[in-house]
């Protein structure tokens, strides 16, 4: 069955009030949704949702209804996208990405990794975080920091995609891990990247929707957080993440873009937690917190 992406073209502010707007709608379900930048200097981009073709009616419908009211003159487009590995393609010809001490690369790669690295081999897959995006090489640099300046008993990476987050906390630090994601397929690739890294134990990789899973209670709380999902969801949860939180732990967050960055430090200051820093990579932005 083909896949479908649903589109508007719109500039780079609205494309984040887009993406919001979709966000709250799609964000608790199994939708990729993403914004992208097609004409730096005309300042063209395109908000999107993906979904197979059964999907296609229900979901325009309800687009539609999304934008009606603050963007009524937004035209949905549509594109077929043809039965082919896109991150694998996208891959082809990517060099490894370095961010603190750790580089992520390919298995084509492994001759890049030098003496003093922490090497995260991460091949084309099916769930999304490889490193080369802005958001993942932002965490992996907040990472870094925190896991040299403080001591860190246990680590929660929210959303954790292809486990590359998972991956490099628990390289430096042989402390348990757990990772969480929506995807059951996310969650499968996860496991077998963490494998693949040659880690045998410590990171527990489960399927969960939001905080609603019995492995929050029994592994938490947690010292460090790590969430790279988008704007949106991470303000709603805001509350139940800094549950879970150990008093003195930290916080870092991602999927937001530049745009967003102030309601998210709101939201986050109003369950009790103080913003340290903010790293920008390609319009992203990621965050660190810790309790007050």
């Amino acid at each position: 069955m083909s896949e479908i992406r649903l589109y508007v073209t719109v500039n780079e502010v609205t494309a984040g009030e887009v993406l919001d707007l979709l966000s709250d709608v799609f964000g608790e379900e199994d939708f990729a949704i993403a914004t992208t930048e097609v004409d730096e200097k005309r300042d063209i981009w395109e908000a999107s949702v993906y979904m197979m073709a059964d999907e296609e009616d229900a979901v325009r419908e309800r687009i539609a209804e999304a934008l009606a009211e603050p963007f009524p003159d937004l035209s949905i487009a549509r594109e077929i996208i043809p039965d082919v590995d896109w991150i694998a393609k996208s891959l082809e010809g990517l060099k490894p990405v370095r961010a603190g001490r750790f580089i992520v690369h390919g298995s084509h790669d492994r001759d890049k990794v030098r003496e003093n690295d922490v090497a995260i081999e991460i091949d084309a897959g099916q769930a999304f975080g490889t490193g080369h995006h802005g958001t993942t090489a932002g965490c992996l640099e907040v990472i870094d920091k925190v896991l040299r300046a403080r001591q860190v008993r246990n680590a929660l990476d929210l959303g954790t995609g292809s486990g590359v987050l998972a991956i490099a906390v628990r390289k430096v630090r042989k402390i348990p891990v757990l990772a969480t994601d929506i995807d059951p397929v996310a969650v499968r690739v996860a496991r077998e990247n963490v494998k693949r890294n040659g880690i045998a134990s410590g990171v527990r990789v489960e399927t969960a929707p939001g905080f609603h899973s019995p492995a929050f209670r029994e592994d938490g709380p947690f010292d460090l957080i790590i969430a790279n999902i988008l704007a949106r969801p991470l303000m709603k949860m805001a509350p139940e993440l800094g549950h879970h939180l150990a008093p003195g732990g930290s916080v870092i967050l991602s999927g937001i873009l530049a745009a967003q960055r102030w309601k998210v430090i709101a939201a986050y200051n109003g369950a009790g937690m103080r913003h340290l820093s903010t790293i920008w990579k390609n319009g992203w932005v990621t965050m660190h917190f810790t309790n007050r």
